[in-house]
């Protein structure tokens, strides 16, 4: 299951109760983490370290189809680049709206995956669900 993080939570809750409209980002970042993910965060593999780079995806309905059934599907591959160095393991993915810090807006456990040198971690097409409890 995936979870909104505080930070979309409130962005939402505003939104939804008129205080401030929210608007998406235009691209979304995807990260890796080495710890289970939390609505805070978790440990994201070293950005640069060994070619590590979030993956860059334009938020669009070509990208992300309609949402169906309380659950959204990536409509394109989610490629990261190819290690240089072995990442270690990946147990989680976080969504932000920026390429290095920014705010995470959401995050869920993957199985895990042991990145090592030559790997390009990717979600395939409809390889990541995104669920909301």
């Amino acid at each position: 299951m995936s979870a909104f993080s505080d930070h979309l939570e409130n962005k939402v809750l505003d939104h939804l109760f008129g205080a401030t409209t929210y608007t998406p980002p235009a691209t979304l970042y995807f990260a890796l983490f080495k710890t289970a993910p939390t609505d805070s965060g978790g440990t994201e593999v070293t950005i640069g370290s060994g070619a590590y780079a979030r993956a860059a995806v334009a938020n669009n309905a070509t990208n992300f189809l309609s949402a169906s059934a309380g659950a959204k599907k990536n409509a394109i591959a989610i490629v990261f680049p190819e290690a240089t160095t072995a990442w270690g393991a990946v147990v989680g993915v976080g969504i932000f709206d920026a390429a290095t810090g920014g705010n995470l807006l959401m995050q869920t456990s993957i199985p895990p995956r042991d990145v090592q040198v030559g790997d390009a971690p990717r979600f395939a097409v409809n390889g990541l669900t995104i669920t909301l409890a």
